[in-house]
């Protein structure tokens, strides 16, 4: 497999994407946080002193979709179309999952903007949460699932 992001001397490179075609693409990525049962309740419970955890991780996961292209530093500024932050809570596990789904039109996917959007929006959580107990864990930050573009789908086993 070659690398796409040197050029022919070694030199890292934008991705000329001028001769690709326009394609519906999406991708959606998920991650966790795993938090004490103190945190969980806090969250739940609307509790959290610096506000409703869920509703500001999501504005700030997709803020970063929107910012992506600013902290990777070869990713294309995008045409975005759509982006979502939604949280999945398992009260057994203390486990919070971040899912982000972006969509575009456009000549190269939305990979790394949902999975810059699970990640801050985890982050977030993190933030908000972190005078109550720092001792939160984030893992499993991947890719779900990706469609459109020349590589066509992908789909995490």
């Amino acid at each position: 497999m070659e690398f796409t992001h040197f050029d022919e001397h070694g030199n890292a490179r934008m991705v000329d994407v001028s001769e690709k075609e326009i394609t519906h693409r999406e991708a959606t990525a998920r991650g966790t946080i795993q938090v004490s049962a103190e945190v969980f309740d806090a969250i739940e419970g609307k509790k959290v002193v610096k506000g409703d955890v869920y509703t500001v991780a999501t504005v700030a996961g997709i803020q970063a979709v929107k910012r992506t292209s600013e902290l990777i530093p070869m990713c294309h500024l995008l045409n975005l179309t759509h982006a979502s932050v939604t949280f999945e809570a398992d009260e057994k596990t203390h486990e919070i999952t971040a899912f982000c789904t972006v969509r575009t039109d456009g000549k190269t996917g939305v990979e790394m903007e949902a999975l810059t959007g699970v990640s801050v929006a985890l982050l977030t959580v993190y933030d908000m949460c972190k005078a109550i107990d720092k001792r939160m864990v984030i893992s499993d930050v991947h890719l779900v699932e990706k469609t459109g573009g020349k590589s066509g789908e992908f789909h995490f086993e």
